[in-house]
């Protein structure tokens, strides 16, 4: 009889072998779990990839698809001062209110000098010329939400100018001065970004210098924040803090992507002084900066033409709008004719003031290699004109009528900047190869394969390849191009084997997690380095389906407001596929007709299980592309087709009627309304008979005074997603 004790630990013992058995498994089943988890999770990431690439190709084609839909406003514009007789009396009067280029410059000093600043302004005070203490007020005032008065505004801009002046078009510096510059990309209005950039990089300073890139207004809603910013760190830093030009400093761009409504709004009273100082500024921005003739920054990239030596000399300040084509001898006798209609003859004078000159003191300034070409001064490369609208003949299919389709050389000639835009009557071969070479810098994107293209997609510029790249720098003795205007997923990119840096400095631009930011140093060794971050106001970061998921709903919510705007189209284009008229198509069918109306160029097979819906047998339920969007508010007035209209061409009309709201009260008269739209919807060919529009403009007259609010009017004309009207409704 054996102890208890000891049998019963042999009984434990006995136990614990057999649950050691169990627990172990073999090597080869352990082996085979972690496969299947491994392909698993791989099937996943593959999943959120392509989800994350088709919703980055969503927003890139809707960005520009919409700076190709200002071109075509751009061409309006022009029509506009050709038909209107009606509304302020003349046609330039109705653009020439917004800008006023007719003060001297003894008129725009005086301008400031004669604003008072109240005794209840509470907002941050600066004195000329400025000291660290002012700047550091500035970037206190805007954190704390805060609005500069329009005396220091108008004083800043005034100094700004005429610092401005002195600068060459092309920068030349040196790191033998300071150990590193770091370059900075678009900012575009965001603020969060820029004090970011400051707090992990350190303030502008004398052995701290920035050069920014350019598009540093637009899109976000604190822009003139950034101006100020800038320009205070320019005038007080001048041989550290350089600023280029982008495509975005450009006062017609700005009435298209809200800097000038942003600048009228936070300053109703003075906004068009402003506005005017700001269009001056910005065409004396430089246009290039070059460090130790090593590394070339521009702000969108380079073409087969593009001659350093040429751009030096050209006088960039006559270039207010580089949406605005310089006038061929051969239209010399039509402007003619136009001038005397518009009472405008013998008025227009040449711009004076500086041209490329010398820097002398504000940097160390050298010549470009001995071996550049100056031959582009009597040539024009064809691929660096302004384009024409991608695929313009057949955006707009039956059955809306075709509008009239500008060519590509008269598309973006307006002479109605002669009325706001001091230019000369006749462009030389010599200034129109300038404004080609400078659309060139400020438009073009890189691209693989050799060559320089036209740049079809943005309607701008042009597409260089590697060869143009690697040419223009052995040209020049040149060992890297730094670019930005384009998003980055990371904030930065390379391309062309190393030589082309693409840097993008405001994260979140399209959503919320969509992108980092990032910034460039550059030491003595010209070696990049590369610092990336991101906005967040969460506290906690979000995981990457999060981010993928938020923008992914963003990109898809724009995608079908698209598809909305031209149901018209897109059902015609359907129904040319259903022959038997069974509301269903193939996915082939379907992708095809989508693609042939919208023109944007997206994976629509791989997008179809998002936009619309599948039948038992396999094939597309068309119309259940447009179930989960709907009018905002109907008005039961107005017949679909011109409802359709006015959904397409919202933010067109929103741009036109901002312009003749002169005071931004969101008011304008029927009159108005009327005229307006009746010479809008002749310029695109809209079949809409004048009853249609009378009764249009009673019905929003709300109050019958005689005025529309004219923002409730867009608001009838906003696309809401049932998705979205659902959950609000639920919670």
């Amino acid at each position: 009889m054996g102890c208890g004790t000891s049998a019963a630990t042999e009984a434990q013992g006995r136990l614990s072998e057999k649950d050691d058995s169990v627990k172990a498994p073999s090597p080869a089943l352990t082996m085979k779990a972690a496969i299947l988890i491994q392909r698993w999770y791989r099937r996943y990431v593959a999943r959120l990839e392509i989800r994350r690439r088709y919703t980055w190709s969503i927003f890139q084609s809707i960005e520009y698809a919409g700076e190709q839909d200002q071109l075509q406003l751009s061409s309006f514009f022009s029509f506009m001062l050709d038909n209107f007789t009606q509304i302020s009396g003349n046609g330039p009067d109705l653009i020439s209110h917004l800008l006023d280029p007719a003060l001297t410059e003894e008129e725009k000093q005086a301008t400031f000098e004669g604003v008072e600043v109240s005794d209840s302004y509470s907002g941050p005070h600066i004195s000329f010329p400025l000291t660290v203490s002012d700047t550091n007020a500035l970037l206190s005032a805007f954190k704390a939400q805060q609005i500069l008065h329009a005396r220091y505004v108008l004083q800043l801009l005034y100094e700004t100018k005429r610092f401005l002046k002195q600068m060459p078009n092309i920068i030349y510096l040196s790191t033998s001065y300071t150990k590193e510059i770091t370059v900075c990309g678009d900012l575009h209005g965001r603020l969060d970004d820029l004090l970011l950039i400051f707090y992990k990089n350190g303030l502008p300073s004398t052995d701290n210098p920035y050069v920014f890139n350019g598009d540093f207004v637009d899109r976000g809603k604190k822009s003139i924040e950034i101006i100020i910013i800038l320009f205070a760190f320019l005038l007080l830093y001048p041989d550290h803090m350089h600023l280029n030009r982008g495509n975005h400093e450009d006062h017609i761009m700005n009435l298209r992507y809200g800097f000038t409504k942003e600048v009228m709004q936070k300053y109703r009273t003075h906004g068009r002084q402003i506005l005017q100082l700001l269009q001056d500024i910005f065409s004396l921005l430089p246009v290039a900066t070059v460090i130790d003739d090593k590394v070339l920054i521009v702000h969108g990239g380079i073409s087969d033409m593009t001659d350093l030596e040429f751009l030096g000399s050209i006088e960039r300040q006559k270039i207010k709008s580089v949406l605005r084509l310089p006038k061929s001898f051969e239209d010399v006798e039509a402007e003619r004719g136009l001038e005397k209609i518009c009472g405008q003859a013998g008025s227009l004078r040449s711009a004076g003031g500086p041209s490329g000159g010398t820097r002398k003191r504000r940097c160390r300034r050298r010549k470009p290699s001995s071996g550049s070409s100056s031959s582009s001064s009597s040539s024009s490369s064809s691929s660096s004109s302004i384009s024409s609208p991608r695929g313009a003949s057949q955006v707009w299919s039956s059955p809306l009528p075709s509008p009239r389709v500008p060519s590509p050389t008269d598309l973006l000639q307006l002479p109605f900047l002669d009325s706001i835009v001091a230019v000369a009557s006749l462009a030389p071969p010599r200034e129109e190869a300038g404004w080609k070479q400078i659309v060139d810098l400020l438009w073009s994107d890189p691209k693989k394969q050799d060559g320089c293209t036209a740049n079809t997609f943005r309607g701008g510029g042009c597409y260089f390849g590697p060869d143009v790249t690697r040419r223009l720098l052995q040209r020049h003795g040149l060992q890297l191009l730094i670019r930005s205007h384009e998003c980055k997923q990371e904030g930065y990119e390379f391309c062309h084997d190393g030589q082309v840096i693409t840097i993008f400095s405001a994260s979140n631009y399209y959503e919320e997690g969509s992108n980092r930011g990032a910034y460039v140093k550059l030491g003595p060794d010209m070696v990049p380095r590369f610092f990336q971050y991101q906005v967040s106001r969460c506290t906690r970061k979000l995981t990457l389906h999060q981010r993928v998921s938020v923008a992914e709903s963003s990109a898809l919510k724009s995608l079908k407001e698209k598809l909305f705007a031209h149901r018209s189209e897109l059902m015609a284009a359907f129904q040319e596929y259903d022959v038997n008229k069974t509301g269903c198509i193939s996915i082939t069918d379907w992708a095809q007709a989508t693609e042939s109306v919208l023109k944007l160029d997206l994976p629509w097979r791989t997008l179809r299980p998002r936009l619309a819906r599948l039948a038992p047998d396999g094939a597309v339920e068309y119309q259940s592309c447009f179930e989960d969007v709907s009018a905002g508010q109907p008005v039961p007035q107005i017949s679909p087709n011109l409802a359709e209209t006015l959904y397409r061409y919202r933010t067109d009309l929103e741009i036109v009627f901002n312009i003749i709201d002169k005071d931004h009260s969101g008011l304008i008269s029927i009159d108005e309304f009327r005229q307006t739209w009746k010479l809008f919807s002749s310029h695109l060919n809209v079949d809409v008979d004048d009853s249609a529009i009378d009764d249009l403009a009673r019905s929003i007259d709300y109050n019958k005074d005689g005025s529309i609010d004219f923002n409730e009017f867009l608001e009838a004309f906003r696309v809401v997603h049932k998705l979205d009207t659902k959950e609000k409704q639920q919670g």
